[in-house]
């Protein structure tokens, strides 16, 4: 069979190594007798996938135990909204840097949660470009640095984060995340919906600084709340279990290719 690249929106293209190995456990995963497809996500066999998962993608990327790698559904889209609703408070405002489509999306929902100041815009020139280091001027009060690391309908990209001190930046990495190694020490939230580089649509990883997660609003919505999914290691409702496990793999695949640093020699 001739194998076809797909670079259509959407799921894309995964290892041809990592989806022979899907096929061959589909009906028996790990010797359970079961597919993962039915598999309980409360099955020690899952919880096992779960943590290493995390573990590889945290080594990939050179984390140690002060961050936190969790698994939701919902993909980046629903990131758009949690990322105000945890961390907009009151009397402050959110900083973003619009450069595409996707930061458009995210800035019209951080409106519905509370203040936000759009620092940076290249709208008016069809997102031709993103921001240099020099333009980019964060207000006083500001919550949090929002940006998008990769816009693919544009074809625009940071290839150098800000500096932002003592104000978090959160990042959209979806369509470049474990692409090429990246100065995790500039960021307190990185998300990435996993189908564009990393798996199949249904599941979003969040990679996050412990000490930002923890000390949520309490009158979140228990779902909406990061602080739920650290402390339940994503498994408080059931998670997108076959995307995980997929993700998984592609984690352990990357790590066997020589990591990110290999990567990004060979993209």
């Amino acid at each position: 069979m001739e194998r076809v690249f797909n670079f259509n929106p959407g799921p894309a293209a995964l290892p041809l190594e990592v989806l022979e190995q899907v096929q061959k456990e589909l009906l028996n995963c790990q010797n359970t007798g079961m597919s993962i497809l039915e598999m309980s996500h409360r099955d020690p066999v899952y919880e096992k996938i779960n943590k290493e998962a995390q573990q590889d993608i945290k080594d990939l990327l050179g984390l140690n135990d002060d961050w936190c790698v969790l698994f939701m559904g919902g993909g980046a889209t629903l990131q758009f909204s949690m990322v105000p609703m945890n961390y907009l408070a009151s009397g402050k405002v959110g900083a973003y840097i619009d450069t595409g489509n996707f930061s458009d999306k995210a800035i019209k929902e951080a409106k519905k949660e509370g203040r936000v100041e759009v620092i940076f815009s290249s709208k008016a020139d069809k997102y031709n470009r993103v921001p240099t280091m020099a333009e980019i001027q964060l207000p006083d009060n500001a919550a949090y640095l929002y940006i998008t690391g990769n816009n693919t309908i544009e074809g625009t990209e940071f290839h150098e984060y800000p500096d932002t001190g003592d104000v978090p930046l959160i990042a959209d990495l979806s369509s470049d995340i474990l692409s090429k190694p990246i100065p995790t020490e500039k960021f307190s939230l990185i998300y990435a919906g996993a189908q564009k580089n990393i798996g199949p649509a249904g599941v979003v990883v969040i990679i996050a600084r412990k000490d930002f997660v923890k000390g949520r609003e309490k009158t979140l919505p228990v779902i909406m709340n990061y602080e739920t999914h650290l402390d339940k290691e994503s498994l408080y409702n059931t998670p997108p279990v076959f995307a995980v496990y997929i993700v998984g793999l592609v984690a352990k695949w990357l790590k066997k290719q020589g990591g990110l640093a290999a990567m990004q020699e060979r993209n």
